[in-house]
């Protein structure tokens, strides 16, 4: 049961963190490409479908994910919990960012008049999209550790048996 959760953890932050290297490759450089038309279509897009539907569905489930894989396998050893609790650190990180950085510059860049705010989307679309290199990092790192700890998981079942 504890390695089905620990694959679920893993699957899902890949997933996510998949998701926000296609978001700064493909999505930002569209929104930013022809402002202030391509603002508008990104915004037309998302009166049908709001893609970040997508994190508020998945982030959490993965953050319950890793949780639950550091509460299953903290009896197991120091090493796994030190890695488990890194991917956990980086994904809460995560969140923290998407909170404090990332939606105020959704607001900007997908509620606020686009006449009489041209340069401030302008100006949110290019920080979006070099700061969303950072989220993808810190995705990619908590998956490593998270694969490091299921190394050291097996690597240690091994050494038992």
């Amino acid at each position: 049961m504890k390695r089905l959760i620990l694959f679920l953890s893993i699957i899902c932050g890949s997933g996510l963190t998949m998701v926000s290297i296609y978001n700064t490759v493909v999505d930002a450089k569209s929104w930013g490409s022809d402002i202030p038309a391509s603002i508008q279509a990104a915004r037309g897009y998302f009166q049908h479908v709001d893609p970040r539907r997508f994190y508020e569905i998945a982030g959490p489930v993965n953050l319950i994910l890793i949780v639950l894989t550091l509460i299953l396998f903290w009896k197991d050893s120091v090493s796994l919990r030190f890695y488990f609790a890194a991917s956990l650190a980086c994904y809460a990180a995560i969140l923290v960012l998407t909170l404090a950085y990332f939606v105020p510059r959704n607001l900007i860049l997908f509620t606020w008049s686009i006449s009489d705010h041209l340069e401030q989307i302008r100006t949110a679309s290019a920080q979006w999209s070099a700061m969303n290199w950072i989220r993808s990092l810190l995705g990619s790192a908590g998956v490593l550790f998270s694969f490091k700890g299921l190394d050291t998981y097996y690597a240690t079942r091994s050494k038992k048996t």
